[in-house]
């Protein structure tokens, strides 16, 4: 393949060819694969918020695939040597708002736990924020939140470091949520007033809010929303109950590891607070003169 050579003048001196150099074309990081990916598993999730209230199984479905993508995006990511911070970034963003917009739901539908649940959606952003940040300002340039030293912590090393362990934790946690949401449509046991006659105040029992007539809700008994509540009222609770048992312990295992996140994202910063101080000579000790004033 011929090289271009410089022209050269009468004096034989090389004179740079005026001809503009062709640039090469940019990437657009915003149609890799797994973003694109990652995409639809925002238009999947603000699905499943629209039929949240009164569709329990179209919001579950639809739920479900958002977080299954999940682990698609990360296999398509490495297949296709198309991993992004942006990526990782929008990956994280969506799984966090996903997870604390069925919380949020679940607090509504169980008012006496809702501590419980909030709770849970603090644990869960501010650990994976503190771990990130800590990641960025304290590891090495261009490290991933997922590149755990063992050093730190044996456990978010497994965590992070196996894809498995990762998608099972990720996966049963949401599983657990999810059963629990259909509870909240099945199970008079968590849900007393679901199957209660709200005319009848004796029924109902205190502290459990008070369910409207479905014909308050909806004007026409054949609408969308008035079916669906109809089924919803002669769903079986077996499934999500055996769903809730089988996933409740990775739930609360994953909920201990945000602990454990949080505690060492906050040590690593502490540990850098203390580096930068030294630097700059603090605290600065008081002279012997100024003691004996």
């Amino acid at each position: 393949m011929a090289t271009a050579r410089p022209l050269a003048n009468g004096n034989g001196n090389a004179v740079r060819s005026s001809r503009p150099e062709p640039e090469e074309d940019e990437e657009n990081i915003f149609l890799f694969y797994p973003n694109l990916i990652g995409y639809s598993r925002v238009v999947l999730a603000i699905a499943s918020l629209y039929y949240m209230p009164l569709h329990p199984r179209t919001c579950s479905i639809l739920y479900s695939v958002s977080c299954l993508l999940d682990a698609l995006d990360g296999f398509a990511a490495r297949r296709f040597e198309q991993s992004t911070k942006f990526g990782a970034v929008l990956d994280m963003v969506t799984d966090r708002c996903t997870t604390a917009c069925l919380l949020v739901f679940l607090a509504s539908a169980f008012p006496r736990w809702s501590i419980v649940f909030q709770g849970l959606i603090s644990l869960d952003l501010a650990s994976h924020y503190m771990h990130m940040y800590a990641t960025l300002s304290m590891g090495e340039s261009g490290q991933s939140h997922k590149n755990v030293d063992e050093s730190r912590s044996w456990l978010l090393k497994m965590y992070y470091s196996n894809n498995k362990v990762l998608f099972t934790f990720c996966a049963l946690n949401e599983l657990f949520f999810i059963a629990l949401y259909l509870l909240s449509f099945s199970s008079p046991y968590l849900s007393p007033t679901l199957l209660k006659d709200s005319s009848n105040p004796s029924t109902l029992q205190p502290g459990t809010p008070a369910a409207p007539k479905p014909s308050m809700l909806f004007t026409s008994p054949w609408s969308a929303g008035a079916m669906e509540m109809a089924r919803a009222n002669k769903m079986s609770s077996t499934v999500p109950w055996i769903l809730a048992v089988i996933s409740f312990p990775v739930m609360f295992g994953k909920q201990w590891i945000n602990v454990v996140q949080l505690v060492k994202a906050s040590k690593w910063l502490a540990e850098g607070d203390r580096k930068a101080r030294r630097k700059l000579g603090l605290p600065r000790r008081k002279s012997k003169g100024k003691k004996k004033q």
